[in-house]
């Protein structure tokens, strides 16, 4: 029993210790909070009664410190102020925000040297401490004293032997001094010191959205890698600067020394030389599976670049028109001795499938295309997806012999054999253009509009504007003779019949004036004539198209296609410049926008040459 009331006596008195507490921080917010309201609304006096009672308590002292200081500078009692910090300054052992207060107060004095002394302290003070560090940096920046804070991860860095450490924190500091090269020399040693490469190329790109700033990096990295040669860190983020900016060649030198002195086999170069050709570079593409070839002949490598480089020359041939036929014998020749030196296997399958395709779509010998393409399909040894585009291959080649039939039983098997897969969207995007070839438009865009939600975004694009076009030129307000004169054309163009397509064309220009489809037509005409090599007649089509229906579908595309032929093809860059930028103007929402940014850039030359 005895035991019981000395228990509850010490329980009560707990629970009264803890009321107390309780109602002293009760009572301590409240005044704090009555203090802040008195300063917000300029009634200093009696917001420095308030905060002078609670700075008499050391613990509540440090909580007040910032509006109390605030207070007393605002009524000028300079003294009282000083006295207050310096007691701090006391109590704290030295705390670094103290001593930059009580210096910030030495300046309004203009006590300057002294300031210095107290700000030079806390540097000194806190400079073996990281976290202590990064609180007085972010001090000095909330005043606006960037220098200071600078000063404070020199010494830092100084102290510690370290030359980067606080490299994101010193960024930030020259961003907004905006001392861009700086800046970016500070982010390349963050990326440097820790290894987190990806969130500096991350930072860099949001950083640097202006182009000089762009250039500055470049001419930064490109510095760096001449200073540190036996450092692969800056000349690998060059690389991938270049590849951002789609600067193939440029990142190829880059990457061939580096795989020469580091004896590489090839790795990081054969990956920048399928970007390159993804990118349709082929030209690069081409430079840079040739080195792989000469440099390695002997990797297990070897076919795959073999063939990639035969691949490169065929895209740069077939970009010309017309095409060399003798020069498509000359690429079937190439594949035919990289099949006698290295054997059909799965490695050289594909050279096969390139042959039969350059049979049938370059030298019109369907007959012998099939054959190639059939013995393909033998040899495969079971890899399925590559027998199922070896199908959709031999598809093609029956609707350039006008059998559709053969062709939509072959894109059907293959719908089937990849259900749910890109190939397989991509079987049934061609039996839905099958489709609309032969005018059954209402076939067409029910299978085009289920593509539309289709997981590859080209498949997805080619599906939604084939569909639109059908569904804008269709219908009871619309003749359908039109849309199957139209679509027999593309039938025509994609059997390489350009000749009897242009027929066509002019005249269902004469026949359907007026038609909605009128703008489709003379754009198709347009891109037929620059295919063929007919600039002036190209060019001709795009403007009609420019000025009579700028605001219809095919405005934008015209504009792009315009300025690109200016550029490319003319030699005139101030009108390829007006176009981009009309584009850019008239049409914000454009899939050409970012391109044609770019162009008018580098045109302007605003990037490095």
């Amino acid at each position: 029993m005895i035991y019981y009331n000395v228990m509850l006596k010490s329980f009560l008195k707990q629970v009264g210790l803890l009321g107390l507490i309780m109602f002293s921080f009760g009572t301590f917010a409240q005044e704090t909070e009555l203090g802040m309201e008195y300063m917000k609304a300029g009634e200093y006096e009696k917001a420095k009664l308030i905060f002078q009672k609670l700075a008499k308590n050391k613990e509540t002292a440090k909580i007040i410190h910032k509006p109390y200081l605030q207070t007393l500078i605002k009524l000028k009692e300079f003294d009282e102020a000083e006295k207050f910090v310096k007691k701090q300054i006391k109590n704290s052992d030295g705390n670094a925000r103290y001593l930059t207060d009580y210096a910030r107060l030495l300046e309004i004095a203009n006590k300057n040297e002294e300031a210095q002394k107290q700000y030079t302290i806390a540097m000194d003070k806190v400079k073996s401490n990281e976290e202590a560090t990064i609180d007085l940096i972010s001090d000095f920046s909330q005043n606006q004293q960037f220098d200071l804070a600078i000063q404070t991860i020199e010494k830092a860095r100084e102290d510690a032997k370290l030359p980067n450490k606080f490299a994101v924190q010193l960024a930030k500091l020259y961003r907004i001094q905006g001392k861009t090269p700086q800046m970016i020399e500070e982010y390349l040693k963050f990326g440097l010191l820790t290894d987190y490469r990806e969130m500096m190329q991350s930072i860099l790109q949001d950083e640097l959205k202006d182009e000089k700033e762009i250039e500055q990096l470049e001419k930064i990295l490109y510095t760096n890698v001449q200073k540190y040669p036996d450092q692969s860190y800056y000349s690998e983020v060059l690389i991938w600067h270049l590849i951002q900016k789609k600067e193939f060649y440029k990142a190829f030198v880059q990457a061939r020394a580096l795989d020469r002195r580091y004896r590489k086999e090839g790795v990081q170069v054969t990956d920048l030389g399928f970007l390159a050709h993804q990118n349709k570079d082929y030209v690069n593409s081409g430079k840079i599976f040739e080195y792989l070839v000469k440099e390695y002949p002997r990797s297990q490598n070897y076919p795959l670049w073999r063939r990639m480089l035969i691949n490169a020359k065929e895209e740069v041939i077939k970009s010309v028109y017309p095409i060399n036929t003798a020069d498509i014998r000359l690429l079937i020749n190439e594949y035919s001795k990289m099949l006698e030196e290295l054997g059909t296997n799965q490695k050289t399958l594909e050279a096969v499938r390139n042959k039969g395709l350059l049979y049938a779509f370059y030298l019109n010998e369907k007959d012998t295309a099939i054959v190639v393409l059939e013995n393909a399909i033998k040899l495969a040894n079971g890899d399925q997806q590559f027998i199922d585009r070896c199908k959709l291959d031999l598809g093609d080649i029956y609707v350039l012999k006008s059998e559709p039939w053969e062709a939509t039983l072959l894109y059907s098997q293959v719908e089937k054999s990849e259900k749910d897969s890109p190939l397989g969207y991509d079987a049934k995007l061609r039996n839905a253009k099958l489709a609309y070839f032969r005018g059954d438009f209402e076939l067409s865009k029910e299978v085009l509009d289920i593509l539309k939600q289709a997981t590859t975004r080209e498949i997805a694009n080619d599906a939604m504007e084939l569909s639109l076009l059908i569904m804008e030129n269709t219908g009871a307000d619309s003749t359908e003779k039109a849309m199957k004169a139209y679509s027999n054309v593309e039938l025509l163009l994609f059997q390489h019949r350009n000749e009897e397509a242009i027929a066509s064309l002019n005249t269902m220009e004469k026949t359907f004036k007026g038609d909605p489809l009128e703008d489709e037509i003379i754009y198709l005409r347009a891109t037929t004539y620059l295919k063929q090599g007919d600039t002036e007649k190209g060019v001709k089509d795009l403007e009609t198209i420019i000025q009579k229906f700028p605001v219809e579908l095919k405005g934008d595309d015209a504009t792009y296609n315009l300025a690109k032929t200016y550029q490319e093809k003319l030699n005139q860059p101030a009108k390829a410049m007006k176009l981009y930028q009309e584009l850019l103007t008239k049409y914000p929402g454009s899939i050409y926008g970012a391109d044609a940014r770019k162009r008018f850039r580098n045109l302007r030359g605003d990037t490095i040459n």
